[in-house]
């Protein structure tokens, strides 16, 4: 099985994405692996660029019927003028996420006689390391970030006779209030982001060591022939405690108690509970090739599926490393970011990436993992309400195309394109029933449905009936595609959409459902049942493939990365090859156009349409498609690339591989749908499926040799396999082999 990433060169200090990712959760660090020079890049989830701002629009409510009416008119360009001046936040920005700094390591004298350098990413372990030799002795150098000691440390030692004389130095550039030493034991940087109301912060580092000796002067740590040193850093804001400094005190103090040996038993305790659950083997010719290399030989056209399997345990590493219970959901750059203006914000965008994020957590057997992105709902519900109301005079809550550390649900930038659009929050309280499809926990339900509720009240009073007697969001945007005006001039502004109501139906869905589930007699299921009813139904274009939107329009991109009017196949559940034969054959189209022109040129897209294939059980396309992840879209430290740097297709990508061996509904489980001939012989344990069940599976040629299903609460269903469908029940506990 796949256990690490590894080079045999540094990563260039100056190249972001060369660099190694560490992280548990909370905090983050990149890791370069320099040998003269180390550069341990930092960040800390909640450091962001100032504090919340009401940015609603007080225009918006009274010109919305104005806008709808120019939209049942044609009049397009008019409708987006008006939408630009009435619906935008003011100011147009929310926050934007930013690195906490860098740590600088610099080693003296070090001779030139450099030998067997090797750096490596432990999945296995969640350690990254760094190892060479010097006049043919040994330096080792490891680096984590612990969940339970809530640092990140790192540990240097050496055998050489001399040990090891560097210094080290905190640093965030012209981004800091100050600098300096603590009582001539810790080093600091402290600073406000945005102005009185913003955020501050401090961030410690701290120093311990064995042999030689070791000083604090201004803001560096400096240790002279140390044989094992260890350098503990952390870091906080007050988006959580008043008193930053004393808080990062305290963290330190008690790792540094407890000492390394102690704190790294601890973190690989606790990081392999989740690891471990999950593991795929995907047999072919083993490598011992480096990483890069790898990746090169993939985009040269070779074979490699124990790089994919590789790329799968990548990805699982990365969430768990960036989402823990307590924690701020993965944003678009995870927990990671080495900018303090990075592309898009590296915020929360929800009208696919930040779902996207957790599209492999149910399914990959890290349930506690998802539980960030619900406490970001619950974060953005009061600001949701207020938007709700004061943009557009409706009960319940909505939220936009963007959020961020606040929970901000208004409207994001002045593109037509994305920005007004309000299906947000629909959207991301799909995953509360996503949560309970798969763990069936009808606690954590009942202390949700009200977001459900709180979501599908803002349709009931947002909704409007179109001239053909449907019930439409208007207005709105097929995210983040055009359509081309009779003039020739693009368009983006629609009185409906076919993405509105593919989402809405499943939203609508998963609150009639909870509230059967939960027991709960509630007319309001009745008048969400009612507005289901008359939702546009998906629909067949003149193309053969699913229309986009509502009318017969002309794509301004027929190649465009959003794919969104195929939501209903995934992640919604409305088309499929076996239910809606006809409607998954359009899909299939839809694909089979959007690809002809160009489309999947970027990371996540790609991703998403790996998904898709999955979804209609064609492993080949599936296949073929990571495949072009990796060749056009993949960095050498296996991020993902849009370009530039987005998570977003990492974990897209792990949950398609997840799906090409299992897929589930409520009550019926399939597996190898989508299972590749390059995928010929393997096994893969602890992958979860809706209901509560737990596989572990073993193929040859394709087909099922064994399979093991656990049943972590009362399951009656089906599970597919061989071609055969077989009926099974299972009581809480029990476990059935199959085969």
């Amino acid at each position: 099985m796949e256990r690490m990433l590894w080079y045999k060169e540094p990563a260039n200090l100056f190249q972001w994405t060369d660099a190694l990712p560490v992280g548990n959760g909370r905090m983050g660090a990149m890791v370069f692996g320099g040998i003269e020079r180390e550069r341990i890049q930092l960040n800390e989830e909640s450091l962001w660029s100032g504090g919340f701002r009401d940015r609603g629009n007080p225009n918006a409510k009274g010109e919305l019927s104005n806008i709808r009416k120019l939209l049942k008119e044609e009049k397009y360009e008019e409708a987006e003028d008006l939408a630009r001046y009435a619906l935008s936040g003011l100011p147009e920005f929310q926050r934007t996420y930013q690195t906490l700094g860098d740590v600088f390591i610099e080693f003296k004298g070090l001779s030139d006689d450099i030998t067997e350098y090797r750096r490596e990413l432990s999945l296995e372990e969640g350690v990254a390391t760094t190892t060479f030799k010097v006049e043919g002795y040994d330096v080792h150098r490891e680096v984590m970030a612990s969940y339970p000691a809530d640092v990140i440390a790192i540990h240097l030692s050496t055998n050489h006779p001399e040990g090891l004389s560097f210094d080290a130095r905190m640093i965030r550039n012209r981004f800091c209030e100050h600098s300096g030493n603590i009582e001539g034991q810790m080093v600091f940087v402290n600073g406000t982001n945005g102005g009185a109301e913003g955020i501050s912060f401090h961030s410690l580092m701290a120093g311990q060591s064995i042999g030689g000796q070791q000083e604090v002067m201004g803001e560096y740590l400096i240790f002279r022939k140390v044989k094992k040193a260890t350098l503990w850093i952390t870091g906080a804001t007050t988006f959580r405690t008043k008193d930053t400094l004393e808080a990062c005190k305290g963290i330190l103090k008690k790792a540094m108690d407890k000492g390394y040996p102690l704190v790294r038993k601890e973190h690989v305790k606790d990081y392999q509970e989740l690891e471990q659950r999950v593991s795929l083997e995907l047999k072919g010719e083993e490598s011992t090739l480096p990483t890069d290399e790898r990746l090169k030989r993939v985009q040269e056209g070779k074979e490699d599926v124990g790089l994919m399997a590789l790329y799968f345990r990548y990805g699982r590493y990365l969430l768990i490393s960036s989402s823990r219970p307590g924690n701020l959901p993965a944003n678009l750059q995870g927990v990671w970011c080495g900018e303090f203006l990075p592309s898009w914000d590296s915020k929360y965008t929800i009208n696919i990436n930040a779902q996207m994020n957790y599209w492999p957590a149910e399914l990959t057997n890290l349930s506690e993992c998802h539980q960030p992105l619900i406490d970001l709902i619950r974060r953005m519900h009061p600001n949701g309400v207020k938007t709700a109301n004061k943009m557009y005079g409706a009960r319940g809550f909505t939220a936009h195309h963007n959020t961020d550390l606040w929970g901000d649900t208004n409207p994001q930038d002045t593109w037509t394109g994305s920005t007004y659009w309000v299906l947000g929050a629909a959207w991301l309280c799909l995953h509360i029933w996503e949560h309970y499809e798969y763990t069936l926990d009808k606690k954590f339900l009942k202390e949700n449905i009200d977001l459900l509720r709180e979501a599908c009240l803002f349709f009931e009073d947002f909704l409007i009936e179109n001239d053909d007697g449907e019930l439409v969001v208007s207005p709105t945007v097929s995210p983040e595609n055009t359509f081309t005006l009779e003039n020739g001039k693009p368009a983006t502004l629609s009185e409906g959409c076919v993405m509105d109501a593919q989402i809405l139906r499943e939203l609508f869905h998963a609150f009639i459902e909870s509230s059967k589930a939960l027991g709960i007699e509630d007319d309001f299921a009745e008048v969400v049942q009612s507005m289901k009813a008359k939702l546009p139904k998906t629909k067949i274009g003149e193309n053969g493939g699913i229309m986009e939107w509502l009318t017969e329009k002309i794509e301004h991109e027929p190649g465009h990365r959003h794919i969104s009017h195929l939501f209903g196949l995934f992640p919604g559940n409305e088309i499929s090859p076996e239910g809606t034969p006809d409607l998954a054959q359009a899909a299939k189209r839809t694909l089979e156009l959007r690809l002809a022109h160009g489309g999947g040129h970027t990371g996540w897209s790609r991703a998403w349409i790996i998904n898709f294939w999955t979804r209609l059980g064609d492993g080949e396309e599936a296949y073929f498609h990571l495949k072009e992840l990796l060749v056009h879209s993949t960095l050498p430290n296996l991020f993902d690339d849009h370009p530039p740097f987005q998570i977003d297709g990492n974990f897209g990508a792990t949950a398609a591989i997840g799906h090409m061996l299992i897929q589930s509904t409520s009550n019926e489980v399939t597996l190898l749908k989508a299972l590749p001939k390059a995928w010929k012989e393997g096994y893969v344990k602890g992958l979860c499926a809706r209901g509560g069940l737990v596989i572990d599976m073993e193929w040859e040629e394709g087909l099922v040799k064994e399979a093991t299903i656990y049943a972590k609460k009362d399951y009656q269903g089906a599970i597919v396999y061989n071609k055969e469908k077989i009926e099974v029940t299972l009581v809480q506990g029990e476990t059935k082999e199959f085969l």
